[in-house]
């Protein structure tokens, strides 16, 4: 096991003597390290109030190869950094003979990537250092000990401020057992049903009580259309059947201004008329839809609320998937946070409220659609929105559902859609009261949607366009925390690569981290100090504490690939170098190549049968197997003499001739090496493991681990349309026969290809798990001698 801390503050002898005062830890009464020690350790054990308990619990730890602590502390032993940090790693949770050795300390401080100070330990000033630090650490389960310690209930008889800051990060002073629940109605300025009112949108409220007594808070922020229930089944009946032939398209030069999307005039109702006021909100909920991160900073003296907007349960209007109107809706609920917009304690009394108990300042967390409508909402310039954190979050809808003059499935969902997405999340359904005045209404626009959103040329589109935040990125004001997984291929990578590209003049702060999994949440992972990272980042931007988190989180952190537990920090998402591989029959070669391959789409059909009930055997056989020879084009380099570190956008340029008038491409980037392997899905270590505060919600604790040798990785890889060669709005002519050439950026990556292992290039007409299965008879035939792989290096 090795722990990764980046959200640790540097900090003065001087400052970590006043902090360790404030804690009650620092009194003054020792003289000597070995002294201040024990009393620091009889401050820590928790369980214990009296001298013989105090002894007992000490000869739970091992201090050197021949004695326990007890007798240690009985013989009066002097403390040594040696025996400080036998302690310390017993303190942490990591086990003797298991995750370290006595013997071996040393190396296994660095193995484990322990923080450590050198020094003298009878001098109380090393001791106090090496104390506070220790404070700080991480434990091998998660939180850091200062925080295990709050767990254990060390908070609870102390008189500190709150909120209260320890290293720059707000402490777990707060009482979770006492949070307010509460339940408001946010006027947003919109009628999507259209049925002359404003739409209200229920939002869930939690908040410490001591905001009842005066306290302002800043608040998270979590905009989920899941949060108030799904439709499973009515997605399921709407999805589409993907076993379908890809269709010509006539050539259109379009140019971008006519299908920009440039909003909508339509005419917003009044207000309404406002019947009173209330300090205090007359519906609460029993338990929310909660994200374990939000769990966490309750305890730490934030407000958490959550909101899913139009068209879900308790809220008015209607599901639109990406649309303005969804941007909208949830600004409109940061909007009253900051005490710029109305809301109400229900829907028909016009009783306003006011979030009386804000400081104003909000920050937006989750994943996917979370993340995604956290993104929107920072291109608007909402007043009061500090900072978002996205995670796996998409920026541009189009590349979502399409790609590249494809319909491309977000992976694991083939015959997904936006208008299916729209009735999944369309919660109010749920209401059958309330589901009966907008039925007629939603489905005719489910109907609108089906046609706007095309899947049958898979082009750019008006309606996609609208759902395109990229073009407003340059608008955003707040600071931005990106997270996403590079082996992610339901929000995939591009997503998160487009958006760190169009931050890069955009003067705010952005921190991106990048991790080897695919779409799920790392703040439950113990390899990396993700809760203390946020902790210090939003502190900092909510709580306006200065502790240097711009300069302290590194600007682009990535898991590494080829280990467990190992988190790196790059400069930038692009290389500085290229490395040029050519085509060859069999071969990805490092000279200009002659020559030509031809290899057909069309399948047997039983084998055709398999693969579309069986993508993931489609995928290992097109790569390892005979079966698909002749129905894809594959290449490899020779075996690697040494490492290749790629950085960024893999480009392929391809001449090709289809045998018909249209047809697509699909590429993957290919690892071939047995090896074992990250695996993309976390093990988990122990089942609701990490606490998240005393007597609190707690997450389970996982971890990427190596899993079994496989013989391959695919790295990265892209679609296009033959017929979209230029841009994914202009629709080229395709003769058959003729070739023509094709230029792609495969998804963007950050991946070490070791020594000995070669890299592998896979060509192909359909792509059973993301595009439409066809079964065509249709030929792609690839010319050498203009085709290359070009790769970006570090």
């Amino acid at each position: 096991m090795k722990i990764n801390q980046f959200g640790l503050k540097k900090t003065s002898l001087a400052d970590a003597k006043q902090e360790l005062q404030e804690l009650q830890f620092l009194t003054g009464s020792a003289t000597d390290g070995t002294a201040l020690w024990f009393e620091f350790l009889q401050k820590s054990l928790l369980k214990v109030k009296d001298e013989s308990g105090f002894i007992a619990k000490l000869g739970n730890f091992l201090a050197t190869e021949t004695s326990d602590l007890a007798n240690f502390y009985q013989e009066k032993q002097v403390l040594t950094k040696k025996v400080f940090y036998t302690v310390a790693l017993q303190q942490l949770e990591f086990f003797n003979e298991i995750d370290f050795n006595v013997e071996t300390l040393e190396e296994d401080l660095v193995k484990i990537n322990i923080p450590v100070v050198e020094g003298d330990f009878t001098d109380p000033d090393v001791l106090i250092e090496a104390w506070y630090l220790l404070l700080n650490t991480h434990t091998k389960n998660g939180l850091a000990f200062i925080d295990k310690l709050a767990n254990q209930g060390f908070y609870v008889d102390k008189e500190l401020p709150k909120p209260y800051f320890f290293n720059g990060k707000a402490q777990a002073v707060f009482a979770t057992d006492k949070l307010i629940r509460e339940v408001v109605y946010v006027e947003a300025p919109l009628d999507t049903d259209l049925d002359g009112n404003r739409d209200l949108l229920k939002l869930e409220i939690l908040r410490p009580s001591e905001t009842e007594t005066g306290l302002k808070v800043p608040t998270l922020f979590t905009a989920s259309p899941y949060a108030q229930g799904v439709n499973g089944p009515a997605g399921e009946a709407l999805t589409y059947d993907v076993n379908v032939p890809l269709e010509r398209k006539e050539p259109k030069d379009t140019p971008y201004e006519q299908i920009r999307f440039k909003g909508r005039d339509e005419t917003i109702p009044a207000e309404r008329e406002v019947k009173g006021e209330s300090k205090y909100a007359t519906e609460t909920f029993t338990r929310e839809g909660s994200y374990t991160l939000n769990d966490y900073f309750l305890a730490r003296g934030f407000a958490v609320v959550y909101g899913a907007a139009i068209g879900t349960q308790d809220s008015d209007g209607i599901q639109t998937c990406g649309s303005v109107e969804q941007t909208t809706a949830m600004v409109a609920y940061i909007e009253w946070l900051a005490g710029n917009r109305r809301a109400f304690t229900n829907r028909i009394d016009n009783i306003e409220i006011k979030a009386w108990w804000s400081n104003g300042k909000v920050a937006m967390t989750g994943k996917s659609y979370l993340g995604t409508l956290a993104t929107a909402c920072a291109t608007r310039q909402v007043e009061g929105l500090e900072t978002i954190i996205s995670e796996a979050a998409i920026s541009d809808w189009y590349q979502y559902y399409r790609d590249n003059g494809l319909v491309i499935a977000p992976g694991g969902f083939p015959g997904e859609d936006a208008d299916v997405l729209a009735i999944e999340t369309f919660s109010k359904m749920h209401n059958a009261g309330d589901y009966l005045h907008t039925k007629d209404f939603f489905n005719s626009y489910l109907k609108e949607m089906a046609v706007l959103q095309d899947r049958t040329s898979g082009n750019y589109n008006t309606f996609w366009d609208e759902r395109n935040y990229l073009p407003f990125i340059k608008d955003i004001k707040c600071d931005v925390v990106m997270v996403h997984g590079l082996n992610d291929w339901n929000v995939k990578p591009r997503q998160v690569g487009d958006l760190w590209d169009a931050l890069k003049d955009v003067p705010v702060a952005k921190k991106l981290i990048l991790h080897q999994g695919q779409h799920i949440y790392i703040n439950n992972m113990p390899s990396l100090d993700f809760h203390d990272m946020m902790n210090l980042w939003l502190s900092h931007k909510l709580y306006g504490v200065e502790n240097n988190a711009k300069e302290i989180l590194p600007d682009l952190l990535v898991q590494n690939n080829t280990k467990e537990d190992t988190w790196e920090t790059f400069n930038d998402w692009k290389g500085m170098k290229e490395k040029v591989y050519y085509f060859d029959k069999n071969e990805l070669s490092e000279n200009e190549t002659n020559g030509e391959t031809t290899f057909s789409d069309k399948l047997p059909i039983a084998q055709y049968e398999r693969y579309s009930k069986n993508n993931p055997l489609w995928e290992t056989e097109m790569l390892t197997d005979d079966a698909m020879e002749g129905h894809r084009y594959l290449a490899k380099t020779s075996e690697l003499n040494e490492e290749l570190l790629i950085n960024g956008r893999v480009k392929v340029k391809v001449r090709v001739a289809s045998s018909v008038d249209f047809g697509m491409l699909n590429f993957e980037l290919i690892d071939f090496g047995t090896a074992k392997r990250l695996k993309p899905v976390p093990d988990t270590l122990a089942l609701k493991g990490l606490q998240l505060g005393q007597n609190w919600r707690e997450d389970n604790l996982v971890e990427m681990k190596l899993g079994a040798p496989t013989e391959y990785k695919v790295i990265t890889r892209g679609h296009i349309n033959l017929q979209n060669r230029e841009n994914p709005w202009k629709v080229n002519d395709l003769i058959a026969g003729e070739f023509v050439e094709v230029e792609i950026d495969l998804h963007p990556t950050i991946y070490r290809l070791v020594k000995g292992h070669k890299l592998g290039l896979a060509i192909y007409g359909t792509d059973f798990a993301y595009t439409v299965r066809g079964n065509q008879d249709i030929d792609y035939t690839i010319d050498f001698n203009e085709s290359r792989l070009t790769l970006p290096l570090d």
